[in-house]
């Protein structure tokens, strides 16, 4: 696989992906960190910035972006024309199932203590939520190591094409979050693309680069932030000793279903005429795989009205 995703004939092109094109649109960390405080019911501009911390003038662009993209509506509040709520979009409401794959990751891998104050609860069955992964053709759990993949009718090439985000190095709130550790790596574009390209099998610095179409300073600092937050480990080449192959951490591992699920919604909104560039098949069944999430207490499939947030401080 790793093969056939690598391999291309121009060098200012990169493989067609719904990540990448998704991640144009929700791969910033102000944005995750505005979708978020609406899932917790903030939906007025000032809850907004108080929940997320960020400055006016970025929280303003920021929803700009988002009611552009389709993701989230602003709307008038009946008895206050002057005032208005932003609520998502059924496209916005897609994202669920990739919030919920945060939230799982967030769970077992965050170590901030206030996040962890923040639960889920399914209301069907009352029950802390343990968001559980299973195929929605045979029904049965799976894990990443249960999924095959392959080229897709819409695999391809394209120009990559680059937004320009204004940097937001400091985010000041003291809000408890559900996401804020784990956004920070959706949060940036290259980083999740490396993550992508690492989990695909595409290991050696030269060959990343020209899978994420990034710069080579660029890479580096992400290639070094990843590694500093236990996500990817590094080894030598078995060829050449001093140069790296960088792997996935268990850590790293687990954050790439926040990565498949961010796909299958790119998939819905961004992929090409011919259909998806990626297949993921489920090897137990072989079939398709169109993955659900299930309560880990009742099994019943998580949808978003079934889902409150808890503030155990």
């Amino acid at each position: 696989m790793a093969e056939r995703l690598a391999a291309k004939t121009e060098d200012n092109l990169v493989r067609t992906c719904s990540i990448w094109r998704a991640l144009e649109d929700i791969g910033d960390t102000p944005v995750l960190l505005i979708l978020e405080s609406i899932w917790m019911g903030m939906h007025r501009f000032g809850e907004l910035q108080e929940r997320t911390g960020l400055l006016k003038a970025l929280l303003s662009d920021r929803l700009k972006r988002l009611i552009e993209k389709g993701i989230v509506e602003k709307r008038t509040v009946p008895d206050a024309p002057k005032v208005h709520r932003y609520v998502l979009t059924h496209k916005g409401v897609g994202l669920f199932d990739v919030v919920l794959m945060l939230y799982r990751w967030e769970r077992e891998w965050g170590t901030a203590k206030e996040r962890r104050n923040l639960l889920l609860r399914h209301e069907k069955c009352g029950a802390v939520l343990d968001p559980i992964t299973r195929c929605g053709s045979c029904g049965k759990p799976f894990t990443l190591e249960d999924i095959d993949w392959k080229p897709g009718p819409g695999i391809g090439w394209m120009a990559p094409h680059y937004s320009r985000r204004r940097n937001q190095q400091a985010i000041q709130t003291e809000q408890p979050s559900l996401l804020r550790g784990s956004v920070e790596i959706l949060g940036d574009r290259w980083s999740a693309l490396i993550m992508r390209a690492v989990f695909s099998g595409i290991r050696r610095f030269d060959a990343i680069l020209k899978d994420t179409g990034a710069v080579p300073n660029t890479l580096s600092s992400r290639l070094k932030s990843l590694t500093e937050l236990g996500v990817i480990r590094t080894e030598p080449y078995q060829h050449t000793p001093t140069r790296l192959e960088y792997y996935l951490t268990r850590k790293g591992f687990d954050y790439y279903y926040i990565i498949m699920m961010l796909m299958l919604w790119g998939d819905s909104y961004y992929a090409s005429p011919e259909g998806a560039p990626v297949l993921l098949v489920h090897k137990k069944c072989g079939n398709k795989l169109k993955p659900i999430i299930s309560c880990g207490k009742c099994s019943d499939h998580v949808a978003p009205q079934d889902v409150s947030i808890v503030d155990n401080r």
